[in-house]
């Protein structure tokens, strides 16, 4: 892509594109008041699935994999012995850490999303609101030019 300018252009054009029809799509659905208002899940998923999945995603985001192998040994100290208790016990510190932060964002992102499902107003708001920032960002991409 940073060798050919056609390339590039031809990505970012039909990746603009992509952003402002989801932003359009956005935009429509708003019109569709009724549509979880009443506040419940998304059909057929379970809140023990959901959290199966997001648990699949951690364990396997690169990111993570990466943390733990470049920042973790930093903090080992290889004089005291013991390097691979060490670095268990800094992952189990790691994880209770995450496990707390994450849950909190899941409790405040289910409040937050009770609280915009129980009005149809807030939640055609919402949805309007995203699709025009999903245009505008679609309108971005378009007058970005390829640095060389």
């Amino acid at each position: 892509m940073a060798d050919s300018a056609a390339a590039f252009t031809a990505l970012k054009i039909a990746g603009a594109g992509y952003l402002m029809w989801l932003g359009i799509k956005g935009l429509r659905s708003g019109r569709d008041e009724g549509a979880l208002a009443d506040g419940a899940a998304a059909p057929g998923v379970s809140p023990w699935r959901a959290l199966a999945e997001g648990f699949g995603v951690g364990v396997t985001n690169p990111k993570t994999m990466v943390f733990f192998v470049a920042v973790l040994p930093q903090f080992v100290d290889l004089e005291a012995g013991a390097v691979a208790v060490q670095m268990l016990v800094l992952g189990v510190v790691f994880l209770a850490i995450a496990v707390v932060s994450d849950s909190g964002w899941a409790l405040a992102a289910g409040s937050a999303r009770e609280w915009f499902v129980s009005s149809p107003a807030r939640l055609v708001a919402v949805r309007r609101t995203g699709g025009a920032m999903l245009i505008g960002l679609g309108g971005a991409l378009l007058l970005t030019r390829q640095r060389s």
